[in-house]
């Protein structure tokens, strides 16, 4: 493909983060459902406050209901499963018909999964959507520059998330290092002191997650 707008360099990144957003909350939701079901405590006001999002929910099961397919939500799975359809949509040209079909597959599943009594099924078809997604944009796009921008997108949302999890030092480098070159090699303006202060940052021994945070958000 020819030159890339900075319109549709912007449609890439947050196809690249929207994608991520959803598979690995998705992941965490997930890991968390039956845990939920036997507590006592409502453990879903610490998940808010760890991805900086609003605390709507009355209860363990209004989050279970609500997070994953409220659409008046903006922060549920769903709002973010369609942004990230919507930034498909008009790159379809860009990405191919069968990559955008992944995409349409997950909203599939995740319409299915709102009005079933076993949702966890079709969440685990969600997250091998987004799998297949991401193996199509491999294999399918000539342009290397379209796949570092999707990618640069995905991993500056992993580093987020990860950090506002608190993950472990070994994850966090282990992504850095995979950003860092897509970054570089996206044709994106960033900013390369930032780039090698979250570099040095995960790699401390102290870690310092709200700016790591801080610091990946202003790299682009």
């Amino acid at each position: 493909m020819g030159i890339i707008s900075v319109e549709q360099a912007d449609h890439l990144y947050w196809l690249g983060r929207y994608t991520e957003r959803v598979y690995t909350t998705l992941r965490i939701y997930f890991r968390s459902y039956d845990t939920m079901i036997d507590e006592m405590a409502d453990s879903y006001e610490g998940f808010c406050n760890s991805i900086d999002i609003p605390n709507i929910y009355t209860s363990n099961e209004d989050f279970k209901r609500r997070y994953p397919f409220d659409t008046e939500n903006p922060d549920s799975i769903i709002s973010n499963l369609n942004r990230a359809y919507d930034n498909a949509v008009v790159l379809r040209d860009s990405i191919s018909s069968e990559a955008l079909s992944y995409i349409q597959l997950a909203v599939y599943e995740m319409n299915k999964a709102a009005v079933s009594s076993a949702p966890l099924i079709e969440m685990q078809q969600i997250m091998d959507h987004m799998l297949s997604f991401w193996g199509i944009i491999d294999d399918r796009i000539d342009s290397e520059q379209v796949r570092n921008i999707i990618k640069a997108g995905k991993r500056i949302e992993r580093i987020d998330l990860y950090a506002r999890l608190g993950a472990l030092k070994e994850e966090l480098v282990r992504e850095v290092h995979r950003m860092i070159p897509r970054v570089e090699r996206s044709g994106l303006s960033y900013d390369e002191k930032k780039l090698q202060l979250v570099k040095e940052l995960v790699e401390s021994s102290q870690l310092d997650y709200y700016r790591i945070v801080s610091i990946v958000e202003t790299i682009l």
